[in-house]
């Protein structure tokens, strides 16, 4: 299988080759290799008389791995077609280290970052951001909070809002912002560093090789490995003098902690807006992207023309939020509530309102601790 280098295409005379973008249209239109043309890769098969014969093919998919497939397709029909290696996330490094290098029209797209937050998106970003902090006390004057930064589009606002906070919030707190390296191949951590500059944001940083200890599990790796991480994130902050940390959950995965409660485990809870460490002691994690919707921070990222790692774990790089397979629980969540919000836009608000506001006559039992309590405990009395 011929194989190229996205530093050789782009020497390449872009009127003498073809670029094909196989990757979903979502993220072909949020940004892809200058001159490609998007053909997703189950389109292919059926579409490839529309790629021309006469000059080389390049595809790209998003890791240059399952991309391999279509050239190896392509190549038995006759094409002279060639894999970019490293997929687009290796364009976006290259893109994002050539601007990072640009000192000032670096410092000119932060500051329109951050004017954004003020202006544009104070209403659906900027006020729900700060209206979770009053409504569930996040922040109290004096705190040093951890900002955990993955390197995804949630957890980037959320540092630059802690920010922007801290700059002009009414009382004073610390901030460290804390980036956890697990084992990110290059590309990714890459990609990491250079969206921390174009956000103005100073990284913290720290390694350890919880991706290397979870290679070889079979069972619930993914479990394993977010427990690992948050545990290190804990003590790291810890060490550091942190009283909290804080992590980039937002409305959407509130709604979708809800509703698997309910069809998975039978229950209902939620992803609490805070919470006392049990492990690390006067450590607590506080959640201050709780009522910003997902549907907002997209708009944010895309209106910027900002580019995120989504599935930053090397394991998984193939899966649903990286274009590949769908399958998980919240996965299901997420198709379930775009169901809703077609049906009404009330739903996912009330979902939300539902665990502020439950009737402790108009359930079954609960239990709170080690208190258990059912209705016919005290029916006859009532």
């Amino acid at each position: 299988m011929n194989t190229i280098t996205i530093e050789e295409v782009l020497e390449k005379n872009p009127k003498e080759i073809t670029v094909v973008d196989i990757r979903p249209e979502a993220e072909y239109q949020r940004g892809t290799f200058e001159g490609a043309v998007n053909i997703p890769m189950e389109e292919l098969e059926e579409r490839m008389a529309e790629i021309p014969r006469e000059k080389p093919v390049y595809l790209m998919c998003h890791t240059g791995e399952r991309s391999q497939e279509y050239v190896r397709m392509l190549e038995a029909q006759g094409w002279d077609a060639w894999n970019m290696e490293g997929g687009y996330r290796s364009y976006l490094r290259l893109q994002l280290s050539g601007f990072v290098q640009e000192e000032e029209a670096r410092k000119e797209k932060t500051a329109e970052i951050e004017r954004s937050l003020i202006k544009k998106f104070r209403k659906p970003i900027w006020r729900n951001f700060t209206r979770a902090i009053q409504k569930y006390d996040l922040i109290q004057e004096g705190d040093k909070i951890a900002v955990c930064i993955s390197g995804g589009k949630d957890s980037m606002l959320m540092a630059k809002l802690m920010q922007e906070l801290q700059r002009h919030g009414k009382y004073p707190f610390e901030l460290v912002f804390l980036v956890m390296n697990p084992g990110y191949n290059e590309d990714n951590w890459k990609i990491i560093q250079d969206n921390a500059k174009v956000l103005g944001i100073p990284l913290t940083v720290f390694e350890n090789d919880i991706f290397d200890i979870v290679a070889g599990v079979d069972k619930n790796p993914c479990y394993l490995c977010a427990r690992m991480r948050r545990g290190n994130l804990y003590a790291h902050a810890k060490e550091l003098g942190c009283n909290k940390i804080a992590l980039g959950h937002h409305f959407d995965d509130v709604v979708e902690t809800i509703l698997m409660g309910m069809l998975y485990s039978g229950k209902i809870e939620t992803m609490m807006p805070k919470l006392h460490s049990k492990n690390f002691e006067g450590m607590e994690l506080i959640r201050p992207m709780y009522m910003i919707k997902e549907e907002d921070i997209k708009a944010w990222r895309d209106y910027h023309k900002l580019h995120f790692i989504q599935c930053a774990c090397r394991f998984t790089e193939n899966c649903a939020t990286c274009g590949g397979e769908k399958g998980s629980k919240r996965d299901e969540m997420k198709e379930l509530m775009k169901q809703f919000r077609a049906t009404s836009d009330v739903i996912e608000s009330n979902i939300f309102q539902s665990v502020h506001n439950i009737n402790l006559r108009t359930v079954i039992g609960y239990h709170k601790d080690d208190e258990e309590y059912n209705f016919l405990d005290d029916y006859n009395e009532r």
